[in-house]
């Protein structure tokens, strides 16, 4: 019933406000979310940075963590240069990194940092030699005198400079005491984050239990999701990254870290075998394989089955490399990209007379009202 027929039901507008207000407040539905299509935009290739490492153990110091990071950024740096010949765009570092274990509550400014001082001159200088945007997780301290303390996630710019901070919005709480995160104050919003490669999203671990967040992130138009955790899941990452369009980007403690694509599917990822062991007092156990670089083209277009697709090979033996693909067999789809900076991907699916995956159910989805299908 839409407001006007609610009123004209005589129904009192402070109820029909609040009916409204509360619908407002509900989990969008996947109906809800827009369909990115990019393909109609010249290649935009994003080479991102993950890590899966422990920070168990006793806590070495300020100085000694920042190291320990910076170091891990490095190392990403120089496998995107020597996988793809170029530097690194976005480097991911795990949930509360910087702070590792949480300590007492009542001691929790303490062992919360504040962002001015050595956290910013530390990743600000990380971010400018290394040109790219980084993602630092930590418990952070606020205000004059301190009286926030929250589980938040940096994003420094290729410049040094901050260029946001997420606040963790869904905290786990202890249902015993009642507290948030040790004492934690919840974010009130998912802000995206305008970089130069396109718009990014960050979620922290707990937050990707619950769909407002993600929801919101979709309908702000993020195309990449940074998920800095200590949860290693990747079902639920698969479900959100098909259903928001976006990427994400899991960095993790332990088990693995990987990459989703909008498809729902993995596009790389890497895994630990000892993923339980702990970390002994004041060392780091990781194997030597514990980063991830991968390069993603954020112009992209999801294509269904079709005879003249081919599986790919139709539009392959067409343009060559100058297009790329990962098509899936058992889902009977395809992310497709150009690898040509004078034609979009778009070009290419209209030579072969195909359209994409939303076009096809937009086009269904006429068929659909026309035969009276509720709903539709």
């Amino acid at each position: 019933m839409t407001t006007e027929k609610l009123i004209r039901a005589r129904i009192p507008v402070k109820l029909v406000l609040g009916l409204l207000g509360f619908l407002l407040t509900l989990p969008a539905t996947g109906a809800d979310l827009p369909v990115k299509s990019t393909s109609d935009q010249p290649p935009r290739k994003v080479i991102v940075g993950t890590v899966m490492q422990p920070f168990w153990g006793e806590y070495p110091g300020l100085e000694k963590r920042t190291e320990q990071l910076t170091t891990l950024v490095d190392r990403l740096q120089a496998e995107s240069e020597r996988k793809y010949g170029r530097g690194l765009d976005l480097a991911v570092l795990p949930e509360t990194a910087l702070t590792g274990e949480a300590g007492p509550v009542e001691r929790m400014a303490d062992w919360s940092y504040p962002l001015e001082g050595a956290v910013k001159d530390a990743f600000a200088r990380e971010a400018r030699k290394c040109h790219c945007y980084v993602v630092v997780p930590t418990y952070l301290r606020e205000g004059q005198p301190a009286k926030r303390c929250s589980n938040a996630a940096i994003l420094f710019g290729r410049d040094g400079e901050v260029a946001g901070i997420y606040h963790k919005v869904h905290l786990v709480v202890d249902t015993s005491t009642g507290s948030m995160e040790h004492g934690s104050t919840p974010g009130k919003e998912e802000p995206v984050f305008q970089c130069d490669f396109g718009k990014l999203g960050i979620q922290i671990c707990y937050d990707m239990d619950f769909d407002d967040g993600w929801s919101a992130l979709a309908r702000k138009g993020a195309e990449l999701v940074a998920w800095p955790t200590q949860s290693p899941q990747t079902s639920q990452p698969a479900a959100r990254a098909k259903r928001g369009h976006y990427y994400i980007v899991s960095s993790t403690w332990r088990n693995n870290a990987s990459i989703f694509e909008p498809t729902g599917k993995i596009v790389s990822q890497i895994k630990w075998p000892a993923a339980e062991k702990k970390v002994e007092a004041g060392t780091l156990l990781a194997p030597e394989d514990n980063i991830l670089v991968q390069e993603l083209d954020l112009s992209y277009a999801i294509l269904p089955w079709s005879s003249a697709l081919k599986n790919g090979e139709g539009l392959k033996q067409i343009y060559g490399d100058k297009v790329g693909y990962r098509y899936y067999e058992d889902e009977d789809c395809g992310m497709f990209w150009s690898n040509d900076p004078h034609m979009t991907i778009r070009h290419m699916l209209r030579g072969l007379g195909l359209s994409e995956q939303h076009e096809e159910y937009q086009s269904v989805a006429g068929f659909y009202h026309k035969a009276g299908i509720p709903g539709y």
